[in-house]
Parts: structure tokens; sequence; C-alpha cells
């Protein structure tokens, strides 16, 4: 009979008291024992005073006497070099030059510290100090570098070699160390027993007696070879190996058993002569004994049962080796048999065992051998395993497949019978499956495989779950095949197919690309602030767009999508370059069959017209299109320079076209060019023949290539090898320039001579040594080339005479706006004018204007002292900017410079349009500033001031400020018609929406401005929305909102009774799940605020049939959830209260009995807070500060 105790309210209060009446008892008793506080000497025990004697020294000093003394790990060692063997004898002073320097080397090398001195007797004494370490590397480094060396052999026996070498060289290495000297043993293969010791006498003498010690007790040592059967090793060697250990022990002789591994049967013996006997003997009588007690037996077992036999990790053959450890038994794979060795009665007793095992694992266990062909073997195991894994766990069998490169189709299944032949069943269904399986090649390009397997395989995901009877394999990315492989029933495989194929199709669409050739200048202004241009193209496209990099001289922008879309954001790229610069399209009809014979190999022919033409852009129309239309783009003079070209190619083209191909050095090519073309064009004016260079791109650097008429090109040939033919005739010429002006072409590397070399072919030029009062400057390479850097040197010369330096004057805070991007702008005028441009330092504090100079003993402070005061009006230094050049030149830099001086202007717009044109949040005015290159400053709103002003350069002015004027009068355009909507005020935050989403796109669709009123300002109607704009955009957008309210309208409020318990359960984290419900239902659910006077009245505003099935779900939610949150308050009942809550007594701290401060002496208890009685490591004690001040 059992009895139940029922735990009550009540009765569990009765349980607590309880429980607190003992609990006050423990601390009483707790409490009687810690009335008997510890000594204060128990608690801090003194330090040890020092000991007046040497007995008292001896004894105990308490707790600190276990403290150990540390030693020195810095040791100091003196060598003495004697004159004799000194390296450096002959030294004009003492601690100078090559000696001096090793020690310093020394030094850095081993960490140590060497101190040298010269004795009386010219001998060197070094003292070294440092670790132990170090003092030896130095020692053996100041005996190898500074002593001089001598050398000895010494003849022991080859076989102790070894032994002076040691373990990984480091007894040789200790030795060599120790004796500062440097030892070469012969190699193995080497038959001489000559070892040769390198380094002082004294070195020399130490390291012989030690190597022929070392042979001594070598030739003391014996070794013997016992031949013992290798079943008995285990024996002698004993359980890991204890026995033979402790044998070596014993007699200190050194055994070698060979390991199971090597087939030897030879036990090797070594050590001194009578304790090897010793150790021989007792290894015979193990031998002899187990030879007497040994037998070898065998258990019948098939192969198979091996593994069950031993057990999981050798469990079962564990029971009986620990029951009989001196058996040994040996499983042979293949064979049919099990060996057992070791002494008779314990081997008798395991065969048993063995043999009891082996039957009952015959009765209970069976196999079968199943033929599947190797190719469906990898889907019987399926992905990871888990198909055969499901097999093994689900009918407690073990399968054998061999692996791939077997090529074997026998699969074996071991087991419990029942088991092993449903396992069987099921492995033939499943091949039987697949055979009738259809397998399927689908021909998808590589560059496509990536794509469809998705980030981290999502895509492929999906697909196998919509079709998961299909197994989908993708070739290695390594082998760069398109073949995927599906496989399955047929039927899976079809639908899959269509479904890949569609994928496939959508993926070409998509991945359509053009190439949009446009200027460089311009990319900017296509990828916009902040790249806002080209994310909006990218985004109402649909496509990719490539830009090149920043550094690249690619112009051109690739568009990646659907043609449609592709063409699309061609066509506004193109028109913002033309909106931008005086871009003029022209098209021109060639006939397609001469399309790649125009644009040439690599489109080398054409590539030539359009560098020729200032950088034009040809574009061809697709091949196979049949289309004729060539479009020539670029400034308008260029375009009708390069129609006349390609017009005039494609004429010679259809008449009879003649080409051939030239080779020349590649430096010679710019000499043939000649400066901005002019040679070429006089050879191309001369014969009417087309010359193109390779460019840097070619492969081919020296290939020529001359196109037009066979008389013509043959004319042009002539010229052209009689060109190349002087300059191969290499000449070697001088010319003198003084050489106050060598500097300049030699400096920057050579820069200057570098660009002559590259002009003219190569010249070699070379001016004499710098040092040298030489003024003469030789010339070597072709002869024409010869003349013409010598022409081009006179005229450097010329320059340099010529220079002058002037000042431009242009105040600082234009510096930075001067320079450019990365000192763009200066770098072109430099390269325009051929100047030098200096820019003042920057002035890091500049001092405040108009100060009154100090006086300082009666003389005026400053630069006034000198009687120098500085004009008020002369220029700052930091304002100068310095031009180096040939006086015109300066003069037209200087005039460029002050060109590039930003200007200000004022507009003046009324300031009630300024909003209007900063635009929201700014878009409006960033937008004409990107555009005009202007900064343009609008006052702020409390100036009420009608001026705008704009600076920037004065090229720009004129445009930004007919831009401005242009926005003003559309503006005023816009305000001239204004339409007022009556709206009621408790619609207006649905019709803003969401941080303004909602009236924000009714703004921008229709392109007016819509001004709600100020609820502060109550002379406002509320409900009237005003919005401006053209009649027709207005009328739009008052529909748009009238539709709004319209919906609003419809609406009804609902309130709903919920306890206020569950209200943050429905709400969520962060407004997660009321988002959730309100999206869902489409509904607005409001929750009263804290304070309010209902706190469970909740209201949901909506379409009458959303808000009663919302309010039907949130009761749904507050009846499962005010179930959790009566059960938490059930339970909370019974809870024990939080530590905090229950009251503490007050600690008494820390007490002590017999404290200096309470003996009779009543001194006063240390002051914890006090930085004196208790002053921190490392700072300095505040001394205590007394009524009268500091003490004195």
């Amino acid at each position: 009979m059992s009895s139940v105790a029922v735990l009550t309210q009540e009765s569990f209060a009765e349980h607590r008291s309880g429980l607190a009446q003992q609990q006050v008892k423990v601390t009483a008793l707790n409490s009687e024992e810690e009335n008997d506080p510890p000594t204060y000497k128990e608690a801090f025990p003194p330090l040890p005073e020092k000991a007046p004697c040497l007995e008292a020294a001896q004894e105990p000093a308490g707790p600190w006497s276990k403290i150990r003394p540390i030693k020195a790990s810095v040791i100091t060692q003196v060598f003495h070099v004697p004159l004799e063997e000194r390296k450096y004898k002959d030294m004009n002073q003492f601690g100078e030059g090559e000696q001096a320097k090793i020690c310093l080397d020394i030094m850095q090398k081993t960490g140590a510290h060497l101190e040298l001195s010269l004795a009386k007797d010219q001998g060197l004494s070094i003292m070294v100090s440092g670790k132990l370490e170090a003092v030896m590397k130095a020692r053996k480094e100041i005996v190898a570098r500074l002593q001089t060396q001598a050398s000895a052999t010494v003849a022991i026996p080859k076989e102790h070699h070894r032994f002076v070498i040691g373990k990984n060289g480091e007894k040789l290495q200790d030795l060599e160390l120790k004796t500062a000297t440097k030892i070469q043993i012969p190699r193995p293969d080497d038959p001489s027993n000559q070892i040769k010791i390198t380094g002082t006498k004294e070195g020399i003498e130490k390291a012989r007696h030690e190597i022929l010690l070392i042979s001594a007790e070598q030739d003391k040592r014996a070794v013997e070879r016992l031949d013992v059967e290798k079943v008995y090793h285990p024996f002698i060697a004993g359980p890991y190996n204890k026995l033979v250990s402790e044998l070596m022990q014993d007699t200190g002789t050194r055994i070698n058993i060979p390991p199971p591994s090597v087939n030897k049967t030879e036990i090797v013996f070594t050590g001194e002569k009578e304790q090897l006997a010793q150790a021989v003997a007792r290894v015979k009588k193990i031998y002899e004994e187990k030879a007497n007690s040994f037998t070898v037996s065998s258990v019948s077992a098939p192969s198979w049962l091996h593994r069950f036999i031993i057990g999981k990790k050798g469990q079962n053959l564990a029971k009986i080796t620990q029951q009989m450890p001196k058996v040994h038994i040996e499983f042979t794979e293949g064979e049919d048999k099990i060996t057992l060795e070791g002494p008779t009665e314990d081997v008798n007793v395991a065969q048993e065992q063995i043999e009891v095992m082996v039957k009952d694992l015959i009765n209970r266990m069976d196999y079968a051998e199943i033929n599947v062909d190797h190719k469906f073997h990898r889907h019987l195991i399926g992905k990871n395993g888990a198909n055969i894994n499901r097999i093994k766990d689900l009918y407690k069998v073990s399968v054998r497949i061999p692996p791939d490169n077997e090529k074997s189709n026998l699969i074996r299944i071991e087991g419990d019978p029942q088991g092993v032949q449903q396992a069987k069943k099921e492995l033939l269904e499943l091949a039987s499956r697949m055979e009738n399986e259809r397998t399927k090649d689908l021909i998808i390009e590589q560059k496509f495989h990536r794509t469809i397997i998705g980030q981290k395989g999502e895509r492929i995901r999906e697909i196998r779950e919509k079709f998961p009877e299909v197994i989908i394999n993708f070739p290695d990315p390594a082998h760069k095949s398109d073949i995927v492989q599906l496989r399955g029933p047929k039927n899976e495989v079809e639908k899959c197919t269509k479904y890949m194929q569609k994928m496939v199709a959508d993926l070409v669409e998509n991945s359509f690309s053009i190439s949009v050739p446009i200027f460089k200048q311009f990319h900017k202004n296509i990828i916009g602030k902040g790249g806002a241009n080209i994310k909006k193209i990218r985004e109402e496209s649909n496509t990719k767009i490539d830009l090149p990099a920043e550094n690249s001289n690619s112009e051109t922008i690739v568009i990646t999508g659907k043609r449609a879309n592709c063409e699309a954001a061609r066509h506004r790229i193109l028109a913002i370059q033309k909106e931008l610069a005086n871009i003029t399209e022209v098209e021109v009809s060639i006939p397609s069959k001469l399309h790649n014979s125009l644009i040439g190999a690599k489109g080398r022919f054409i590539r030539s017209i359009m560098e020729e033409c200032g950088g034009v852009h040809i574009h061809f129309p697709t091949e196979g299109s049949g289309s004729d239309t060539v479009t020539i783009r670029g400034p308008a003079q260029d375009v009708e320079k390069a129609k006349k070209q390609l017009l005039h190619l494609a004429e010679e083209k259809q008449t009879k076209s003649y080409t051939v191909d030239l080779r020349a050095k590649p430096e010679y090519h710019k000499f043939l060019i000649g400066k901005g073309g002019g040679n070429i064009r006089k050879v191309r004016d001369n014969t009417g023949a087309r010359i193109i260079f390779p460019t840097s791109e070619d492969k081919d650097q020296e290939l020529i290539t001359i196109m037009g008429t066979e008389e013509a090109v043959k004319e042009a040939q002539k010229e052209l090898e009689a060109l190349i033919k002087n300059l191969d005739n290499v000449v070697e010429d001088s010319m003198v320039v003084d050489p106050k002006h060598h500097r300049h072409f030699v400096i920057r590397r050579g820069q200057v001579l570098r660009e002559i070399a590259d002009e003219y072919g190569g010249v070699m030029v070379s001016f004499p040594r710098s040092g040298t009062q030489s003024d003469k400057v030789t010339l070597k390479g072709a002869k024409d080339c010869v003349e013409a850097a010598k022409k081009r040197i006179q005229e450097i010369i010329e320059d340099l005479e010529a220079q002058v330096t002037i000042e431009c004057n242009i105040p600082q805070k234009f510096h930075r706006s001067i320079m450019g991007p990365k000192g763009s702008r200066i770098q072109q005028i430099t390269r325009d004018y051929a100047v030098q441009i200096k820019f003042p330092d920057r002035e890091e504090n500049p001092a405040p204007a108009a100060e009154p100079l100090v006086q300082e003993n009666g003389e005026e402070g400053g630069e006034g002292k000198d009687g120098k005061d500085a004009d008020p009006s002369s220029p700052k230094k930091c304002d100068i900017i310095i031009i180096s050049g040939r006086r015109e030149k300066c003069e037209a830099a200087k005039e460029a410079l002050q060109a590039l001086v930003p200007v200000t202007i004022e507009v003046e717009v009324p300031f009630d349009l300024h909003r209007y044109i900063i635009g929201q949040k700014g878009t409006g005015i960033r937008k004409m500033m990107d555009e005009f290159e202007v900064n343009i400053q609008v006052p702020a709103p409390e100036l009420q001031s009608d001026i705008i002003t704009i600076t920037g350069l004065s090229t720009n002015l004129d445009r930004a400020k007919a831009g401005l004027l242009e926005r003003l009068l559309l503006l005023q355009a816009l305000r001239s018609f204004k339409l007022t909507v009556t709206v009621d005020p408790k619609y207006h935050p649905k019709i803003i929406g969401r941080k303004g989403a909602v009236i924000t796109q009714i703004r921008t669709e229709h392109e007016v401005n819509i001004q709600f009123p100020d609820k502060d300002d109550e002379s406002q109607a509320q409900d009237q929305i005003t919005i401006t704009g053209y009649e027709k955009n207005a009328g739009a957008a008052r529909d748009a909102i009238m539709k709004i309210v319209g919906e609003l309208e419809q609406m009804v409020s609902e309130d709903v009774t919920l306890d206020h318990r569950v209200h943050a359960r429905i709400i969520g984290a962060r407004g997660k799940a009321i988002r959730k419900i309100m999206d869902e239902f489409k509904v607005d659910i409001r929750f009263p605020q804290s304070g309010a006077p209902d706190p469970n009245c909740v209201t949901v505003t909506g379409l009458p049939e959303n808000v009663e099935e919302a309010i039907d779900h949130i009761l749904n939610l507050e009846e499962e959830y005010l179930a959790d949150v009566v059960d938490n308050e059930a339970m909370q009942v019974y809870m024990k209260p939080s530590s905090h809550e229950e009251s503490k007594a007050p600690s008494k701290g820390f007490v002590v009995r017999d404290a200096p401060w309470a003996t009779v002496n009543n001194e006063k208890a240390p002051d914890m807070s006090s930085s004196e009685d208790f002053p921190s490591f490392g700072a300095q004690v505040a001394p205590k500060t007394l009524p009268w001040g500091p003490k004195r």
C-alpha cells in the first residue's frame, strides 16, 4: 500500500518556517566557532630578521625560509690571445680597424658584451659577459676570427666516429663549442679514419684529448649477436618492453630487438664485455624456458568472421588477451584460420574460447554476395553515404561496396541472416530501379554552372527539392566540360530537363552584352556624385554596367542584361555624353563585305584612323547582321575627318587594295612618325598610301603595314626603307654644352635624356662625369637621329639660357582649386607651356591681421626694429607662385593660372523659391553644381535674402547662371497654378506615409509640390492641402490623394479589450510580431500608451472584413498567451524569494586578536584610506595636511 502527500500553500509555508528555525540553530553554532578569531601574528607572519650568528641562520625562519636563492643568469669569462697567435698585429692604433669591426659583429651576432685590452707582452685579453650560451658562441667566434688557426689530425677506429658525432650531431657541436675548434669527420663512405681539427694550439690539444677519451671508452665495449626465433621475441621484450628495459638497466648493456615489421631474428647486444656476457646468458635462459613451455596452434574460422571475432575496437579479443597475456593471437587476411602462440596451457584455454565464439557466430551470422554494375555503386551509397547508412542501421548489417578504382561489381553483405536477406533484397531492388532509370546529358555552357548552382548551392537545392527523384551531377570546374548529367525516372528527367533549359534560356537572354565607347573625361559624369547616376540607370534598366578602372586607358563601358534593357541603358549613357559635350554622331553606309578588311587584324586599321582623328569612336554593326551602317561619334571636326578617311579607305578597298609589311626596330618608330606625326604625314601626302604602326598591345612590335593602291604603296615602301637604312647606319658625333647646363639633362635619373632617346630612334647621349670640367657631349646612333638629337639639345640649351623667373600673386586659399584633382590642371599647364611652376609652402598659423606691434625697451617690436616695416599692401610670401621658363611662355602660363582662379557672381532669386531650387535633401542644387562644375551658395533661411552666390571658373559661371535662371523661370511657371484639396486632418498621416514615403512618391511621379498645413499655425485651415505645379500634373496629384482618402473613408475602427499582460507578447521584439499581423490582415493596430485610462483597450483600423479577421486572430493569441501568464503567476507563489530581497546582517569585516593597536600602548589602528599608511607602488606619498599648513 502506498501513501500520497499533498503539498498545500499552508503546509509549504510551515515547511519553510521549520527550515528557517533549523537555519537559525546552525547559524548560532557557527557564530560560537567564529568567536575565537586568529591572532595578528598568525594572520600576518613577520618577515625574517637577519641571523646574528651561524647557528641562528641554520634554524628555520618561518614561512619565508622556503624561498630559494636565484642564480645569476649573466656570466663573465676572460680569454687571452698570445702575441704570436694574434691575427691583427700591425695596427696603427688599438681599438680601430678590422679587429674592432669583427668585435662589433660578434657582439651583434651573439648578444654577448666584449671588452678588449692589450697586455704588456702585446697579447690580447678579451673579457666576454652575457648568458652562458652567448658567451660560448662568442668565444668560438673570437678564436675563429681573431686568432691564427692551426690544424692537426687524430686517428681513431672508423666505428668510433659515430660516438664522437653523437645523436643528431649534438656531441660534436658541444665539443666544438667547448674547445673553440672546427672538427671535420670523414663521411661514412670515405675509408679514412683521420679526424681533422682546426683552431688554436690550446683548443686543438683539448679537442684531441676529448676524442681519444671517447675512442678509449668505446674500446672497452663489445658487440654480440644472438639468433633467436621471431616467435620468442615478444617474450624476451616483455609487455610494453618492460622485461628488456629492466635487463638493460641491470646489466648496463644495450639490447636491440628487431621490430615485428622487420623480418630479422638477430638480437644485438652492445656493452662492457663482462656485463654483456651476463645479459646474453639471461636472454638465453628466457629463450630456453619459453621454448620448452611454448606451443603454436590454429583455429578454423572463415575469414569474413575475423572482424566479428576481433570485435569493435578489439573488444572481444581484449577479453581473451587480458586473461592470458602470454598468448599471441594472429589473424592472416584471406586465410580461414587463426594462429595462437604461447604457453601450452594458456593456448589451449584461448583456443577453446575462440572455437566457442566461432561456432556461435556461424550459427547467428550469415553473408551474401550480389553483383551490381559498379557504375551504380555511388548511387547505392547516396550523398555522403545516406542510402547505405540507412540500410546498415535498419537491418543491422555490414555492407562492403568495393572502391571505384577496383572496378569490381561484387557487393558483400554480412550480419544477422534475416537482416542480410532483407538488405540484399532492397539493394537488388535499388539496382534494378537504376537500370530502368534514364540518364540524360544536358549541354549547358560552363560559365552558367556557377549561376545555376547559386551562392552556397541555394538554387540547385531548390531544383533538387522540386525534382527529388532526379540526381543532377555537374562536371568538375577543372575539366572545362559543358555536360550536366541528369539521372532518374524518365518522366521526372524530362520535366527537370525542360525546367533547366528554360532557366538557361533566361540566363542567356540576361547575359547579352554590348560595349559603349565613352570619352574618358565624361565617365565621372555618368557615375554621378556617390555613384547616383549609374545606380539609377542600373536599377531602372535592370542591367549590369561595368566601367573601366580609373587608371585604365580603356574608354569602353560594358552593359550586360536583356537585349532591350541593354539598348535602353546604352541610349541613356550616350545621351549624358551628348548633353555634356559638343558630340555629334554621323552614320556612313559602307558595304558589310568590306567591314572586316577595314577593321583589320585585331582592329589595327580602324584603331589607327580613330587615333589620328582625335580619338573618335567608330562603331561597326555586329557580324552577320547584314547592316551597312557604320556610326562615327565624337567632336564635329574630328568626325568629319574620320568620315572622309573611312570612305576613302572603303573606296580603295573596293577598287584595288594593296598591302605591304615592313619591319623596323621599335625604337625607330617615333623618329619615323616624327614630332606630332610630321614625318609620316609627309610620306602619306607624297604617296597617298596609309601607314599603320603597331600599338603597345600588339605582339609584333616591329611590323609596319602600308596600305593603298599598288603604286602608292611601293613608293611609300621605298621612302620608308631609305629612312630605315639611314637609321641603321650608326655614327658617333660630339657637341659642346656648357657644364652649367649639364645638371638639367641628368637630374631625375636622366629623364630629359630618356625622352630624347625615345623621340630620336634610341640615340645614346653621354655627358661627362660630374667633377670633371669637360664640356664635350657624345652622341651615338643613326646619322639622322644624331643630327635631330643635337638640334633638340641646342633648343633646350637656348631655352635654359633664355629662362626667366616671374611671380604670380594668387591668394593661398585658391591654390588647391588651381592645382585640380591630383595636380592635373597644373600638370597640363606645365606641359602646354614648357614651364616649371612652384607653389609656396602652406602658412599653417596665419598671423591675425591689423595687430599693433608691441614696444619693448623703447623699441618697436617685430620687423620694425631695423626700420623696415612690412607694407600691408605687399603680397604675402604664401601667395606667390614662381613660374620659370621662357619669358613669353611664363607670361602665357601666368594668364592660364589666373584664369583658373575661382570667381564669384551673385544672382537674384526670390527667397520663397530657394527651397525648390535646393530640392529634396539638396538633390536639385547638387545636380546643378555637378553639371556646371561650380559651387552654389544659398543664404540661410533666417537671413530672408534673395541673393544666391555662384563660385567657380569664369568659363563655367555664365553657363551656371543661365541654368539657374532657366530653373527659376520653370519654377515660376510651376507656381503659377495652385490647387487646394480639402481632406480631414485625421487622414493626413496616412497620406504622408511612413517617413514621408507615400507623399514623396506622389510628388516625384507628378512633378508637383504638395504643402500640408502647419499644425502650430492656428490661422491656417487645418483641412487644406495645397498642390503647386502644372495644371495637368496638379490635377493628377489631386486624384491620387483623393483615391487614398476614398480608401481611408471605407475603413472602420473598432476597440477590442485585450488583457494588458499579453500586449508585449503580441507586439513582439521591436514590434516584429504586430507588424506581421498588420501586413497579413492589411489593418492598423494601436495599443494604449502608458498611463491611459483603459490599459486593456486596443484599436484596430481597416476595411470591415479585415478588421473582423484581425480581431479574431489577436483574441486567439490573447487566450493562448494568457494561459501562460496565469501559470507563471501561480508558480511565483512557490518560488523562493531572491537573495537580494532577504535582509542581511551587517558584516563585521576581518577580525584579529592581539593587534598592535589593541595592546596596552593603545596604538592607533592604521587608516586604510590613507596613502601615507598604505602608499601605492611607484607613487609619491602625499603628506598629511595640517590645519596650520605644511611643516617647514
